[in-house]
């Protein structure tokens, strides 16, 4: 059996990470899998380790911008699996307009199944392209032979928008990088914090109107107010609609930079070393398919302040005290309960660095793996 994976559509964050910790793991002869073809641009190849099962076939057009990746996907893909005696074609994009069979899909991008997340950006090109991308996708993934999501939480909110399936589903969480990994550090008393060595709390994630950044450093600053020694970092990319409000909101706050910053992006072959600096990770996304920073920071072993909201709880359980991320004074709250109690620290950190244990990136590498031969197998008897 031959697999072809289109890669067309995976240009950053968790769906590149996702692709090249998967084929890093996975061992397809293990699954009668004798080559695996992968079609992406070249950045997203350079990224992906060589394998002597694995083919990296490098499409210029994948390079360009949407119009013609998808003129690519729509004219060229087919005949190019075909012609590479691929038997099933996985695309972790979760769009589709290839017309080979099989075909399995990926959910990666609650966004478009979100009303209330949409509403956000108003009439912006982004919620016309997240409006256009709910229609397109609820469509892909009902002619599809299978479907993976993430979560739980991502497969209820999708089927309730396009119904029951006919394809194939299964659930496959995303794994976590051993590099992530330390044991959860002994906690100090809150007398321990001072000006010269504040409470660093820690926030990395894109800049987006969905992930609260602005209520995140009011609630900060009202700790502040109160006497608390307390920093905010902010690190991840940034739109530039959710930057403008970010900076609007920290001239006010903090316009020196005494205890919130804004650092931009950090190579994620790094970000694992930020993690060490912190005291408390906080993660205020109100729309998740997953939440890779979140397993990140539970591998790391930090106390999390974490959104009540989306698929955060299925993966946090009880590792987190929780809060409302549109709310600046619950966010402030969760994060006093931490600060105050070392003891209450000490346990979240312990339950969150426990549960993520479960996040492999070896098992996720065998359970797609597996679930695509299912998927071929069951295909191949519909047409006998």
């Amino acid at each position: 059996m031959n697999i072809g994976i289109d890669a067309s559509n995976l240009r950053l964050g968790g769906g590149v990470t996702h692709l090249v910790e998967l084929l890093r793991a996975a061992s397809p002869e293990e699954h009668g899998i004798s080559k695996v073809v992968v079609w992406s641009g070249s950045k997203m190849l350079s990224q992906i380790e060589n394998r002597t099962w694995l083919v990296k076939a490098y499409e210029p057009m994948l390079d360009a911008g949407l119009p013609k990746r998808i003129l690519w996907q729509r004219f060229y893909l087919k005949k190019l699996a075909y012609s590479a005696g691929c038997d099933l074609l996985f695309v972790p994009g979760g769009s589709d307009v290839s017309g080979f069979r099989p075909v399995v899909t990926m959910h990666q991008n609650l966004l478009p199944f979100e009303w209330r997340e949409i509403v956000r950006y108003s009439l912006s090109l982004t919620g016309i392209r997240l409006t256009l991308l709910r229609l397109t996708q609820s469509y892909n993934f009902r002619k599809a032979d299978g479907v993976i999501f993430l979560t739980h939480y991502a497969q209820d909110t999708v089927l309730k928008v396009t119904g029951v399936l006919q394809a194939m589903t299964v659930i496959i969480p995303h794994g976590i990088n051993l590099r992530f990994f330390m044991p959860p550090k002994p906690q100090q008393s809150i007398k321990f914090f001072s000006d010269e060595h504040p409470c660093r709390i820690l926030y990395i994630s894109t800049i987006e109107m969905y992930k609260h950044q602005w209520n995140v450093a009011k609630a900060v600053a009202k700790l502040r107010s109160i006497g608390l020694p307390v920093t905010l970092d902010l690190i991840g990319p940034a739109s530039k609609q959710a930057l403008l409000i970010l900076r609007r909101t920290l001239s006010v706050l903090d316009p020196y930079k005494r205890f919130i910053r804004y650092n931009g992006t950090i190579d994620y072959s790094k970000l694992h070393e930020i993690y060490t600096s912190a005291d408390i990770s906080i993660f205020a996304s109100s729309c998740e398919t997953f939440g890779q920073i979140l397993t990140e920071s539970m591998a790391a072993g930090l106390p999390i302040a974490c959104s009540n909201c989306s698929a955060m709880p299925e993966l946090l359980g009880d590792g987190g005290v929780y809060f409302d991320p549109k709310k600046p004074d619950e966010i402030a709250d969760a994060l006093l309960l931490l600060i105050k109690s070392p003891k209450l620290r000490e346990q979240k950190a312990q339950i969150a660095f426990e549960r993520a244990q479960q996040y492999s990136w070896q098992r996720c590498a065998n359970d797609t793996l597996d679930f695509l031969t299912k998927v071929f197998i069951k295909f191949n008897e519909k047409q006998d």
